[in-house]
């Protein structure tokens, strides 16, 4: 079953790392305003959180709980693409299908 998480943010696009005085390299900045939404509870009253530790994201639902990587070398040095993979290598890690569509942010637990 396909839950609807939270929309992206739309003011994270802004925070790019040509837009911003970011020298991370991974674009903190982008990544921690395109988290902080994911950051909520499902309609079922399950807690979903999803934080940025470093290099590390960690993404937990309820009781399942995942870990992935931004990679600049083996994914890409965008950002935008590093994060998407580091998504989805914590949500697989955490046994999540996680989903983005038409902007918004989609679990399936």
């Amino acid at each position: 079953m396909k839950v609807k998480l939270c929309e992206v943010n739309p003011a994270a696009e802004g925070k790019l790392p040509e837009h911003t005085d970011d020298k991370s390299r991974i674009g903190v900045h982008y990544v921690d305003a395109y988290l902080k939404p994911m950051n909520s509870k499902l309609e079922d009253g399950t807690p979903v959180k999803c934080k940025r530790r470093g290099l590390k994201i960690v993404l937990s639902a309820g009781g399942k709980k995942g870990e992935g990587l931004m990679r600049r070398i083996d994914v890409s040095s965008d950002p935008v693409l590093m994060l998407a993979a580091a998504l989805q290598e914590a949500a697989q890690a955490a046994g999540i299908e996680l989903m983005v569509e038409g902007g918004a942010v989609f679990l399936a637990l």
